[in-house]
């Protein structure tokens, strides 16, 4: 039986459409995960005193969020279906954690605007993405070489502590996440294309992938805008 070439891109634009809903569908399980972790966190004065009142707690606690995500990201297409969303979800749960004393260092309006700026940002350029037929890959190749930088100028800044740097920091920081969000967006869509959407462990192991990748461009952009736009208590 001959296939028509419209019928090709009617079943990749079907995998497609599963594959990325599943994709935002955990990312906004994570995200959801992590904004609960933070809020129990900030409550919890005994928690935090635990956990940042000294400087190995709070080294032990980068490593392991570090650790767990390369772990995550290496192993995921070995793992079963409920060991990637337990990690993914434990994941999700540590950086609430983590991010809980940001709560506490900046007002709440502050912290709702700047998510409010951060999830309509984040969905212009994730749509931008899906849409777009320019090629992204000479852009996001460029804001990687980007990320690199304010890494290492975050770094130096931290002995430094020059604000004129920070502010620097955090408005290139913004844009690229920004950019990110749309390269990996389109990333994923191409990835979707070839979605075994007949396997349902392997799309499960693909989805929560993707969602990862879109996880960490949301809360670094929003880490971000809180430190460009927010009032700090």
């Amino acid at each position: 039986m001959n296939i028509s070439r419209e019928q090709v891109q009617g079943y990749a634009r079907s995998n497609v459409a599963v594959y990325m809903q599943q994709v935002y569908l955990w990312m906004t399980c994570a995200l959801g995960v992590t904004a609960i972790a933070a809020l129990f966190t900030a409550s919890n004065p005994a928690i935090i005193q635990a956990l940042f009142a000294n400087t190995i707690s709070m080294v032990l606690m980068v490593v392991a969020i570090f650790g767990l995500s390369m772990y995550i990201t290496a192993r995921m297409h070995t793992l079963s279906s409920g060991t990637a969303t337990g990690l993914f979800l434990l994941y999700s749960a540590l950086m609430g954690v983590f991010l809980g004393p940001v709560l506490l260092v900046y007002t709440g309006s502050s912290v709702a605007q700047a998510f409010i700026v951060t999830a309509g940002t984040f969905g212009g350029m994730s749509v931008y993405g899906m849409v777009t037929k320019r090629d992204l890959s000479g852009m996001g190749s460029f804001m990687i070489m980007g990320l690199w930088g304010i890494i290492l100028a975050s770094l130096v800044n931290m002995f430094i502590g020059n604000s004129a740097v920070d502010l620097t920091i955090s408005v290139l920081g913004v844009i690229i996440f920004t950019g990110l969000t749309a390269w990996d967006t389109q990333k994923l869509r191409m990835m979707g294309m070839s979605a075994p959407v007949d396997d349902a462990v392997a799309m499960r192991r693909g989805a929560l992938l993707g969602a990862l990748t879109l996880y960490l461009d949301f809360i670094n952009m929003f880490l971000m805008m809180l430190r460009l736009f927010g009032n700090r208590e």
